[in-house]
């Protein structure tokens, strides 16, 4: 049941509809003269269980947000393609998701060309001036102050896809976005709620206020937001095709408040940051092929648990019984175990990602899973980010799978006064373990959580997709492909059914929808079910998949966003 004063509140819910009804009513009796009504204000609860349906098409774009998806559709209206398309909606989601992403985040994609998969590495290395000894002042890694800013990447990836890949002059890619933070654009009510916890979490920077709380608050769903410093920004952007950012008047910009404020980033570190088009690894799962980008991200997990259970028969148990959850949070953890140990900038690797992946490896680990006891591999993972995810795909059948994060909230609290860059907070993700390759150090790509994925079937393109969120993004991905090519879910119903993630120490959450007896069942074998969990633990996710003639696509109804084509 409804609590009492969420009840009542949803009683004063009234659409503009009926207002309008009950508007011309009191003018036909005479009652009201002017045409003049005040809407009783309402909250952005949504209290009851929404199903969306999926959007077939032959051009289609979905992400998080619904303003940043009619950019990139507007790119393939205009004669782009679905790169032009992934490009403008991750460039409009700096602006009307900045809780998320922004100019100063990191960046991946995979891309199908028509022909064969390309992947981009767009995150940025660690200043060369980090070292262990100058960070031997902390006990862990700082998460938010220049101390966890590395280079952003993101520019550089809008650069590199358009330069390779793209039909439309680039400059022509910023003007939505620009629109948006010049003109203002209206904030959506998930955004909003993310935003309302920056006042306090970024409480001691006075820049970061200045540019993203400007009345001293955060703004409200549905209320205006422009940011005209941030529109002049990406115009530079756009008429240098990144140079400003990485070498011109923005990077000067950078360098010299990190100087003023006491950051290690320089100029010349900014100068030295390139994107690198790299080969995806993969594994073959039931039939298709998941395909992830190398370390220094995550998607190796994602492989891993599915390795794992190729030496099971899971669909053999039915969805969602405790059985098949059970060994999905087995395997799962092992696969955690093997990525926080080994994940890092892939120079710093001490085992391949090839001998991870290998048979012996998987039907090893596979063999440590008892259907009756949970166990406890160690492993510590990151913990929840905040990021973006977009796919595109279009008529030539071109694919995009893109994501773009700060990492938490608005990243590490540095803003560039008077510019709308705010910088994330990539540098958290390194360790302070000696032995460890993550550790800390100059010129240094950190442990990445974001990761964009990319499925086949036959060498042929069979879908693009990705769940964001932290830790979850893995754990996503594994759900994901269950559902889909274990069960015969539609990429909806993948995309709406509960979720699980599992946390250290044996804990794992589990979304409403799942059976109290299966929940139950899992809690006698030893899993530590955690009860009170954020939602946004869950992530979200995006899906566009291949039909003969077109796509279907799928969009999370955790965000804000939207699937839309034509």
């Amino acid at each position: 049941m409804l609590e009492s004063g969420k009840l009542q509140r949803s009683r004063r819910v009234y659409s503009i509809v009926q207002l309008q009804k009950c508007q011309a009513r009191f003018e036909l009796a005479g009652l009201i003269t002017e045409k003049v009504i005040t809407m009783t204000r309402f909250g952005w609860e949504f209290f009851y269980a929404s199903r969306r349906m999926p959007v077939m098409a032959r051009n289609i774009v979905a992400t998080s947000q619904p303003l940043a998806a009619q950019a990139g559709l507007k790119m393939l209206r205009d004669g782009g393609n679905a790169v032009d398309a992934a490009i403008a909606t991750a460039i409009a989601l700096t602006v009307v998701e900045p809780t998320m992403n922004g100019i100063g985040s990191d960046a991946f994609a995979i891309v199908w060309d028509g022909n064969k998969l390309h992947g981009l590495n767009a995150s940025g290395r660690s200043p060369a001036a980090w070292n262990l000894e100058y960070f031997s002042q902390f006990k862990s890694m700082p998460t938010f102050g220049w101390d966890a800013v590395t280079v952003p990447g993101a520019v550089s990836c809008w650069v590199e896809l358009s330069r390779k890949f793209g039909r439309l002059p680039f400059e022509d890619l910023f003007e939505p976005a620009i629109g948006y933070a010049r003109d203002g654009f209206l904030v959506s009510p998930i955004t909003a709620e993310a935003w309302s916890f920056a006042p306090e979490t970024y409480k001691d920077f006075p820049e970061l206020a200045a540019a993203f709380l400007p009345h001293g608050r955060a703004p409200e769903a549905g209320e205006k937001f422009e940011f005209k410093a941030q529109a002049r920004t990406l115009e530079q952007i756009a008429k240098t095709k990144g140079e400003a950012f990485y070498r011109g008047e923005l990077a000067d910009k950078i360098t010299a408040h990190a100087r003023a404020t006491g950051g290690l980033l320089t100029k010349e570190d900014l100068a030295r940051h390139k994107a690198d088009w790299i080969e995806t690894i993969s594994t073959q799962y039931h039939g298709v092929t998941l395909h992830e980008l190398p370390p220094n991200g995550q998607g190796i997990a994602a492989l891993l648990m599915l390795g794992i259970l190729e030496y099971w028969d899971i669909q053999n148990y039915p969805v969602d019984s405790a059985d098949s959850l059970h060994l999905q949070l087995e395997a799962m953890k092992l696969a955690f175990a093997d990525a926080c140990r080994h994940v890092s900038d892939p120079a710093s690797m001490d085992v391949g990602c090839e001998d991870l992946l290998s048979a012996a490896h998987l039907s090893q680990r596979a063999r440590l899973i008892d259907m009756t006891e949970a166990h406890n591999p160690d492993f510590v993972v990151p913990g929840c980010g905040d990021t973006v995810y977009l796919s595109t795909a279009d008529a030539s059948g071109m694919m995009v799978s893109f994501i773009q994060s700060n990492f938490w909230g608005f990243g590490s609290g540095i803003v560039i006064p008077d510019t709308g860059i705010s910088l994330q907070n990539r540098g958290a993700c390194f360790n302070l373990e000696r032995s460890h390759p993550n550790l800390v150090g100059g010129g240094k790509r950190p442990f990445h959580t974001i990761i964009p994925a990319f499925v086949t079937q036959d060498n042929q393109p069979l879908m693009s997709f990705g769940v964001m969120g932290g830790d979850m993004q893995a754990q996503g991905h594994a759900q994901i492909m269950l559902r889909m090519f274990d069960y015969h879910q539609n990429p909806q119903t993948a995309c709406d059914a509960p979720r699980w993630c599992v946390f250290p120490n044996m804990e794992v959450a589990f979304e409403p929808g799942f059976k109290q007896e299966v929940l139950e069942d899992l809690s006698k074998r030893g899993h530590r079910i955690k009860k009170s969990v954020d939602g946004s633990s869950f992530g979200g996710a995006q899906l566009i998949y291949r039909l003969t003639d077109g796509y279907c696509g799928a969009s999370d109804p955790r965000k804000d966003g939207q699937a839309v084509g034509f």
